[in-house]
């Protein structure tokens, strides 16, 4: 007898260019595969059917994931460019004392991108003006990551928080392809338990659905959904079990 336990080891190929690396679903939580088809009942006289067939069959999939990974996104849902260099976002710089003018600490990592200011005491938010701030009031260059504060905000304490370019990590340019630019990959599934293995290959699937959830107090578990169809060969895969 063989039995299955556990999330077992899921990865994923692209297939629809040269070279491509194999993915590994990281810290892989389940797994959920149908096959499903339709069936079509010929009726006579009778109530019951005296005879019935298999139409249209489809394969689906839903693999849940933890590990967060550009390489995933991008070849199994986007099929764009992964590039280098990543967007970091600066939460909450504290800035004890206002004089005036402030430059942010990441200020040579352009492009500096302002997401809000806020009294560090009160909580109250700072407004965004083109230029001579009032109390209350702030203006910004992101050029240089400069903020400008009214003189009647001297010596309150803010917090600032913007987004600036690093170069380390990876960023996708998620642009506007023409519909039907679809990336297609290869699944490969492997499941050991008690000694024996299976393992299912699936040559040919697209992805339908990519999902980020975040919680208040848990890990974001990824969703990423997709089916299988025949390759150029007509093939669909295979499934090896042991027993």
């Amino acid at each position: 007898m063989q039995f299955g336990f556990g999330s077992g080891v899921l990865t994923g190929t692209r297939t629809d260019i040269a070279g491509a690396s194999p993915v590994k679903f990281g810290a892989l939580q389940n797994v959920d595969l149908e096959f499903g088809g339709e069936t079509k009942e010929l009726y006579a006289v009778n109530q019951y059917p005296i005879d019935t067939a298999r139409g249209k069959t489809k394969v689906s999939g839903k693999a849940k994931v933890a590990e967060i990974k550009g390489h995933m996104y991008n070849d199994l849902f986007f099929g764009l460019t992964l590039n280098t260099g990543s967007t970091k976002y600066a939460w909450n710089e504290a800035v004890p004392s206002l004089a005036g003018t402030y430059t942010v600490a990441n200020a040579a990592s352009p492009p500096i991108v302002d997401q809000g200011v806020f009294d560090a005491l009160t909580g109250d938010q700072y407004y965004i003006v083109s230029s001579a701030p009032a109390t209350g009031q702030y203006s910004f260059v992101g050029s240089t990551g400069v903020y400008t504060f009214a003189a009647t905000d001297a010596g309150k304490s803010v917090q600032i928080s913007y987004t600036y370019h690093a170069t380390t990590g990876f960023n996708i340019p998620i642009t506007n392809p023409l519909m039907g630019n679809t990336p297609r990959f290869s699944v490969t599934l492997f499941q050991q338990f008690e000694n024996k293995q299976i393992v299912l290959t699936l040559n040919a699937c697209v992805s339908t659905r990519l999902t980020f959830p975040t919680r208040i107090d848990d890990y974001v578990l990824q969703d990423l959904d997709f089916g299988a169809f025949a390759d150029p060969g007509g093939n669909v895969g295979v499934w090896s079990t042991t027993n």
